[in-house]
């Protein structure tokens, strides 16, 4: 047999999902073929220190692992360290600095294949203000909404264009993150003021009367798409608290259940944005199917939830991918991607 491929899983991270992503680390961990790869585990505390993990990863999901100095060693240069024999990067990363194209960037000075969307792709889906300016010329279907730079900008512009309720939303976080539905206006500069904690753009948009619907694509060029489910949340709307603090409340329908032309309307949807962002490796695509039979896009998540309750791995999984299976078509995947680029010239 062949050596194995080092795959260097990188969790934690500098962001408000540093917590999911340590779960969806160890569910990655636990699945992974070890008779072809070789983990190599590394932290990113929230702090944004780089800690070359050695021991169980049975302490990474409640963050134990950095507690102990002896298996968690700060890794010292990215570039000529022990990440330099890692053949692969497998960033179980979610929201900023996770899959917003800056830890792609890192990877691509680094000279390394990694799983996952590229740097453009990952930064363009991050920011929901430039996904929209990308898909709706193209005739995809998305929320009607406001892009605000200022906590200050007028409310009276909002109401003018907008009906309550709304959807207040950082325009570069994932996750439901600092989300709000305001009803009315004293709500909704609340809802503001929140948002911009988060992000320097918020995006006010329509409410969506609907039943919200993920939608799971796999591959580089020739994307296959895995199905779709639907959420049936626990609150008000699926937001930070019903994915993940309380998400066995809610409840999740596989295959979604809405008519079978809203299905086709749907994979077609989400194949066409994937390949017009440009999108690689994986991504879930986010949908609201309204009561009067519209399909529309809200977000694109190049690095979906990998913990136990996440819709993406059972997407594939019910469409006849298991997920060890999956964590290795990602890693070749990932490997695909990487020789392809590595075909370019770069100079005459």
């Amino acid at each position: 047999m062949g050596t194995k491929k080092r795959v260097g899983i990188v969790f934690g991270g500098r962001s408000g999902e540093h917590e999911i992503s340590l779960l969806s680390a160890y569910n990655v961990i636990k699945a992974l073929d070890t008779d072809s790869f070789e983990a190599t585990y590394v932290g990113i505390t929230e702090q944004g220190e780089w800690l070359l993990y050695t021991g169980d990863p049975e302490n990474i999901p409640d963050g134990s692992w950095q507690a102990d100095a002896s298996t968690a060693a700060p890794v010292g240069s990215l570039f000529d360290g022990p990440l330099s024999d890692i053949d692969i990067f497998f960033p179980v990363l979610h929201g900023t600095y996770g899959e917003d194209g800056t830890i792609q960037g890192l990877f691509e000075m680094m000279g390394k294949a990694y799983v996952g969307c590229g740097v453009l792709a990952s930064a363009a889906c991050m920011d929901k203000s430039i996904t929209k300016a990308i898909l709706r010329p193209l005739g995809i279907p998305m929320a009607y909404g406001l892009v605000l730079d200022s906590a200050h900008e007028a409310i009276e512009k909002i109401e003018s264009e907008l009906e309550y309720p709304v959807f207040v939303k950082p325009s570069s976080l994932g996750s439901s993150v600092g989300v709000s539905k305001a009803y009315d206006r004293q709500l909704l500069a609340h809802a503001i003021n929140e948002a911009f904690i988060y992000s320097s753009k918020v995006l006010v948009e329509e409410f969506i009367d609907g039943f919200e619907i993920e939608a799971a694509v796999l591959g580089n060029e020739d994307p296959i798409f895995c199905g779709i489910g639907q959420i049936v949340p626990c609150n008000d709307f699926y937001d930070y608290d019903a994915k993940y603090l309380r998400g066995d409340d809610s409840e999740v329908i596989i295959p979604a259940q809405i008519p079978e032309q809203a299905e086709e309307e749907i994979r077609q949807t989400a194949l066409k944005a994937y390949r017009e962002m440009g999108l690689s490796g994986l991504s879930r695509l986010d949908f609201f199917y309204t009561k009067d039979g519209r399909v529309v896009l809200n977000e694109i998540n190049t690095m979906p939830g990998f913990t136990n309750i996440s819709m993406y791995p059972k997407l594939c999984a019910n469409a006849g991918i298991p997920y060890s299976e999956l964590i290795s078509r990602l890693i070749s995947l990932g490997f695909e991607r990487h020789a392809k680029k590595n075909e370019l010239k770069y100079k005459r």
